[in-house]
């Protein structure tokens, strides 16, 4: 197939209008590619649950677990660069002289990974010029842990894979006085970031706790989507 065949199938199967078209791409792998209205992250949920149900509820055995303690929650990380940092035993609120058998060992466990949005099968002229709307999104478990169990920060990085062109982070406040055991969702949309955007670094933080057992904050539906459109328009 012609090289005009394969850019008028993208043109029809995305209805993309008032958009550069350069005959240099290769619109048959930009076709294959598929890179607007699906998600460019891979293994998007590493926990295995979604937001469509309800976190899974844990029964505490009240008992420490053989063996070493855990250090970070289970899951397939396959896509997924992780680091943990551990924070160490928290004594506060503990009055002095009081004997204590067990503190809180609070630990951040970071996912991250960097979406190339040319090898998505976005070309250059587009996020140059029409610099399509990049969405983002996130769910995070409602563990109420800690006041602060989750973080995000995602950058759009230029072709070097280090300059920020532009960045959006989040550090939520938890509430502790009620119990909610719910999904929380985090999303944000990049639009007018300007050229030269070629990478997405995509990285969120979730923070576990340790205390005779082991309490994770989960996280699931973790997306970056390319829209062939612009919501302001």
């Amino acid at each position: 197939m012609a090289t005009n065949e394969w850019k008028k199938r993208c043109e029809t199967e995305w209805n993309i209008k008032d958009i550069s078209l350069p005959d240099s791409v290769d619109w048959k792998f930009v076709y294959e590619a598929k890179p607007f209205g699906r998600n460019l992250l891979r293994n998007p949920a590493p926990h295995g649950v979604s937001q469509d149900s309800p976190p899974p509820e844990r029964e505490l055995t009240g008992f420490p677990p053989e063996g070493p303690p855990r250090s970070e929650p289970e899951g397939d990380y396959t896509g997924w660069t992780t680091s943990r940092e551990d924070l160490g035993y928290d004594a506060s609120g503990v009055p002095p002289g009081v004997t204590i058998c067990y503190l809180p060992n609070y630990s951040w466990f970071t996912l991250e990974q960097r979406v190339d949005l040319k090898a998505e099968g976005v070309w250059d002229e587009l996020l140059d010029g029409f610099q399509p709307d990049i969405v983002i999104k996130d769910w995070y478990e409602e563990s109420q842990l800690h006041e602060s169990i989750y973080q995000l920060r995602v950058r759009l990085l230029g072709a070097d894979g280090q300059t920020v062109i532009s960045e959006h982070t989040v550090s939520p406040t938890e509430e502790l006085s009620e119990y909610s055991h719910n999904w929380k969702e985090v999303s944000h949309v990049f639009s007018g970031y300007g050229p030269g955007v070629r990478y997405v670094h995509f990285l969120h933080r979730l923070k576990n706790k340790f205390m005779v057992e082991f309490f994770p904050t989960l996280v699931t539906g973790s997306t970056v989507l390319v829209k062939p459109s612009k919501f302001s328009q």
